[in-house]
């Protein structure tokens, strides 16, 4: 599975079980798309 993230955006590539389970651990630790991308940008 591949995971590209821009400035406002995410792109998951993969199975459609993978993109559900990625989807699935990212909502445990992030509500919204944009905290899940405002972390990934503080990693980086």
């Amino acid at each position: 599975m591949k995971i590209y993230l821009f400035e406002k955006s995410m792109t998951l590539v993969g199975k459609a079980w993978e993109i559900k389970l990625a989807l699935k651990e990212y909502g445990k630790q992030h509500t919204t798309v944009q905290a899940l991308l405002n972390t990934k940008k503080k990693e980086t």
